[in-house]
């Protein structure tokens, strides 16, 4: 009787075993499988595949830099234009409600191909992008808000020149407590007290 019982735990413990090793290749060939999709996405699939409504950018200074990705993808990626118009999706998503009020999707939309369009033509690329450091983020209260101030530096080529400028970005906290851009402009236009 006790070589049965001994006989019946030998065979569970090797069957539970190989069911472990089994489930366990599964998990590595999945594993491998999305890694080596993820490595055949373009540029722009992979800016698009980021779930913003999931996983939205923590920070003012990971809003910009993923804005900034887009960006590239803008004006150095040869887009379709449905590519293009999935971009602009994702840009509006990183806006305040009222930039996106002040920009109407049709006016946005013809704008933003329009300046692709002539950024191809001048065969102009943003060759580096550089966000300031998170402690280089100024934070500030008005009218009862908060915001976010943050300086970005762009290279801009242009055939064989290069040519450098930096913008200033203000973001806004909305009410899910994301850091949203309000509106940015060259930073010598804009004067901080």
């Amino acid at each position: 009787m006790k070589s049965s019982k001994k006989s019946t735990w030998t065979v569970l413990v090797i069957a539970v075993l190989v069911v472990s090793m089994a489930a366990y290749y599964c998990y590595l060939v999945s594993r491998d499988r999305t890694a080596v999709e993820e490595q055949n996405l373009t540029t722009v699939q992979k800016v698009l595949v980021r779930d913003l409504e999931k996983d939205y950018p923590p920070s003012p200074r990971e809003v910009i830099r993923y804005y900034n990705e887009v960006m590239k993808c803008f004006y150095n990626e040869d887009c379709s234009a449905e590519e293009i118009e999935a971009l602009a999706h994702q840009a509006r998503l990183l806006y305040d409600a009222e930039l996106v009020e002040n920009n109407p999707w049709d006016t946005y939309i013809a704008g933003l191909t329009l300046e692709i369009m002539q950024y191809k033509e001048q065969n102009r690329r943003i060759s580096s992008a550089s966000v300031a450091s998170s402690v280089d983020v100024e934070e500030f209260s008005a009218d009862g808000y908060d915001f976010a101030r943050i300086r970005c530096g762009y290279s801009i080529t242009t055939g064989k020149t290069t040519e450098s400028t930096v913008e200033v970005y203000l973001l806004r906290k909305d009410e899910k407590k994301h850091w949203k851009i309000y509106g940015w402009d060259l930073a010598e236009n804009v004067y901080v007290d």
